[in-house]
């Protein structure tokens, strides 16, 4: 029985490690152990983003605060951020390495676990690291704090958030060569009695040398909010996101440097605010930091003036979406306006649109330096179809609703495309028209359509919602989020979009967002078993073992019926069949799922001892799916740790006999040298005895 104590040390690494898996195994299967490697990302030219890390933080309602002191639009600018930094047309930040802390989850221990744990353990010395911050400030004492949702103006040392404790994790604790922090934390209402503009403002400013710091305000200046910025923003942050957006590359070389945003953002507020809130800058950096990328901004054309116009929007209906130089601007009513200040002078694009209307644009628009232009959009013409077209789009839906095999496909392919032959802006058509080439396997074409339908119906959130399951479906899980995230950006309560964020944060291991959009998906459709199974997974992988049991056995109850029958196309219609007709064919994706959450049913009754039931839900998980390496090398490591509590010898057989199906099935992953460990102790227990 020397061996006891060789397994007790392997077992009690076994599993523990879910980042070892080699790349190259099937994507469903690295949900159980898997690693994802963010690189420098290449870009145009010799421009390099650098791999970029950054925590946002939002807070508007305070619990403990009386509402005067309400913020209104602080976790709209702190989103508002959160999307610029991942967009390939902004920050260029990977979604997996942007944390966000909005409205309650914004807490004291939140912003500590963020700032002095999670970003010293990932950022590494050549890294760009971003925090933002949106919320109140306040002093005590001559110390200032940030304020987190959970302050209490009582108790400001033990539960504000310190300048001192801030600038120790930005200076000792956090690495990289390129650290920002951006603040708007003085916005109007004094928090205590002894609160002090000018302090919070000097303390932000002189935290670390090597910091690029750029405050909302300056001395005992407030910050201001309003609904006139971008539909309603803080001034500060509406020209942080528009200067990171490109408005801010005065050189035109598509890169926004931290001159360049200073610059931009000290103009532009000041003017704004009638020279009543100026923004500072501190700290000593790289004036040519790369702050944001925008190729598609970038020409050799002189730089522009140094004046800057503004554009006001409003249109003769309600939910109108406006569109400048191809992006979102917002959605406006009839009798109220969009303003949209801090523009470069000269020609811009502008385009209103909304469903069932013929859009008003695109057209181009002249902006002045130091001028307002209000632009009143007038959609008065239904869309009319030509009957043709009308007639042929319904019977091809059918027809495709009916589609099993490639040939039906194509023919829905066909018919599709006459469709658009008819009706050249038919936005219906052209989505299933991407979804036809879709489930063909043929992803050119179908980003192409899906573009298409969106290019010319840009609040086609169905649209954007499919195309950001075909991203998912096909390893573009970057991309997919972003389109997925202006999904709900434009609708809070789309459950799909909800659906598909929890399945691709919880691949690119985003576990606490995972677990969000998961939650937010079964507040709105509590019947999708798809929903608790990724909910389970997200809590499963932050260590929530019991909470993620019950979220599996949700899902399993849900989805109990025979996937042979009828059912199954409900089912799959909520989850997998709406998006991956090409795998349904091909591969029983109920089966699959089924053998994942046992799976999980396993490790969960494995962390928490249970090794009797662990083995009787990893048997469970085998029997939808036989060949899959882990579950047989989950078995191996519950029936030794088994025999670690008992000792009874008779359950080393049993484990050696899975180890070995294992490496049989897969000799190549992470877990196969531990197998290999395993089966020799084994042999020579067995020997031994």
């Amino acid at each position: 029985m020397r061996l006891l104590p060789a397994f007790l040390m392997a077992a009690g690494l076994a599993l523990a490690q879910p980042g070892a898996q080699k790349k190259g195994a099937p994507q469903q299967r690295d949900l159980k152990y898997e690693t994802l490697e963010n690189i420098d990302t290449p870009v145009a030219g010799k421009v390099a983003v650098p791999r970029s890390y950054a925590v946002v933080i939002g807070v508007s309602e305070y619990k403990n605060l009386e509402q005067k002191l309400q913020l209104r639009y602080t976790e709209r600018d702190a989103e508002a951020v959160y999307s610029i930094l991942i967009s390939r047309e902004g920050g260029n930040f990977p979604a997996e390495n942007v944390h966000k802390l909005i409205g309650p989850k914004a807490t004291l221990a939140g912003i500590r676990r963020e700032l002095e744990e999670w970003l010293p353990s990932a950022t590494q010395e050549d890294d760009r690291v971003l925090v933002y911050f949106a919320g109140h400030g306040f002093v005590r004492a001559g110390r200032v704090f940030l304020a987190p949702s959970d302050f209490d103006p009582g108790k400001p040392e033990t539960t504000g958030y310190s300048t001192e404790a801030l600038g120790a994790a930005f200076g000792g604790r956090i690495k990289g060569k390129w650290k920002v922090l951006l603040t708007d934390a003085c916005h109007s209402g004094a928090v205590t009695s002894d609160t002090d503009v000018r302090t919070i403002n000097s303390r932000l400013l002189d935290l670390n040398r090597s910091l690029f710091s750029l405050t909302a305000s300056r001395d005992r200046e407030q910050s201001f909010e309003s609904p006139e910025w971008g539909g309603g923003h803080g001034i500060f942050t509406y020209y942080v996101v528009k200067g990171l957006e490109g408005e801010a590359d005065e050189s035109k070389d598509g890169v926004v440097t931290a001159d360049e945003l200073t610059a931009y953002v000290q103009r532009n507020v000041r003017d704004a605010s009638g020279g009543s809130q100026n923004p500072t800058v501190g700290g000593s950096f790289d004036n040519a930091m790369l702050l944001a990328f925008n190729p598609a901004g970038a020409s050799l054309g002189a730089p522009p003036p140094p004046k800057f116009g503004t554009l006001i929007f409003e249109a003769n209906m309600d939910g109108v979406e406006m569109f400048l130089d191809g992006k979102s601007i917002g959605v406006v009513n009839k009798g109220k306006q969009i303003r949209q200040p801090g523009l470069t002078p000269g020609i811009h694009q502008v385009k209103a649109v909304r469903m069932g209307y013929e859009p008003d644009g695109p057209r181009e628009e002249m902006v002045y330096p130091g001028h307002e232009t209000t632009i009143t959009f007038k959609l008065l013409i239904p869309r009319r179809r030509p009957k043709a077209a009308l007639d042929k789009f319904d019977n091809a839906v059918e027809r495709y609703q009916r589609a099993r095999g490639p040939e039906e496909y194509r023919r829905a392919v066909r018919d599709f495309e006459e469709v658009l032959s008819l009706d050249g802006t038919y936005s219906q058509a052209a989505l299933y028209l991407a979804r036809g080439w879709r489930d063909l396997n043929d992803y050119d074409n179908a980003g192409k359509f899906f573009k298409k339908a969106l290019d010319l119906d840009p609040d086609y959130v169905e649209a954007r919602a499919t195309y950001g399951g075909m991203l998912f479906d096909i390893g573009d899980t970057q991309e997919a989020i972003r389109q997925l995230n202006m999904v709900i950006q434009r609708d809070k309560n789309h459950a799909l979009a909800w659906y598909l964020l929890a399945q691709a944060y919880r691949i690119r291991e985003m576990y606490d967002q995972a677990v969000e959009a998961a939650e937010n998906a079964i507040r709105l459709t509590p019947a999708n078993g798809e929903a608790h199974f990724w909910l389970a997974e997200g809590l499963r992988m932050k260590g929530q073992h019991q909470r993620a049991t019950a979220e599996y056995q949700e899902y399993l109850k849900l989805s109990h019926f025979d996937s042979s029958g009828i059912e199954k196309f409900g089912y799959y219609a909520i989850g997998f069949k709406l998006f991956r007709k090409k795998r349904a064919g091909s591969t029983d994706v109920w089966r699959e799922l089924r053998s994942m959450a046992y799976f999980g049913l396993c490790e969960c009754e494995r962390m928490l001892n249970h090794y009797t039931a662990a083995i009787a839900f990893c048997q469970k998980a085998l029997s939808f799916d036989r060949n899959d390496p882990y579950t047989h090398f989950a078995l191996g490591v519950n029936y030794t740790m088994q025999f670690q509590t008992t000792g009874d010898m008779s359950l080393l057989p049993p484990a050696r006999k899975h180890f070995a199906t294992m490496l049989a099935l897969n000799s190549e992953i992470a877990e196969a040298d531990r197998a290999k460990l395993y089966i020799s102790r084994i042999d020579s227990a067995l020997r031994a005895n």
